[in-house]
């Protein structure tokens, strides 16, 4: 792939992966409301619900970020995704919900090219790669 490819590449990495790091970050100032939220939309388990999507949101954004484990990573981040769509966004006829959920769909796609490419060059997992062959 060339450079250049390389860079937009893991630019569009690091814009996904902003957008669960900034969510999870959100999550830990604000545990009452997020685990009202949960508890709101009938799931159960609130608190476990809030530590998962925290520990998913920020712990997979950082890994995403720097490239590492990328294609599972991306998975989980998909799974999760999509299920916080139809959990959360899932009253389509109120265009804010709507607009979220097909948000949430789009990041499921790009989390998905992830899934299929892995993070290119310019990530931890291709250092790793290049350790290995060496």
């Amino acid at each position: 792939m060339p450079n250049n490819a390389n860079t937009v590449a893991a630019v569009g990495r690091i814009l996904i992966a902003v957008i669960f790091i900034l969510s999870g970050i959100g999550k830990l100032g604000a545990p009452a409301a997020t685990q009202g939220y949960i508890a709101s939309v009938g799931l159960p388990l609130p608190l476990l619900g809030y530590v998962l999507a925290v520990l998913v949101e920020l712990g997979g954004g950082l890994l995403l970020l720097v490239g590492f484990r990328t294609r599972a990573v991306a998975a989980v981040l998909a799974l999760f995704t999509l299920a916080a769509a139809l959990f959360f966004h899932s009253h389509l006829a109120d265009q804010n919900q709507f607009i979220h959920f097909v948000k949430n769909i789009m990041i499921v796609g790009g989390l998905l090219q992830l899934v299929a490419f892995g993070a290119t060059a310019l990530s931890l997992d291709a250092r790793r790669l290049r350790l290995r062959t060496a």
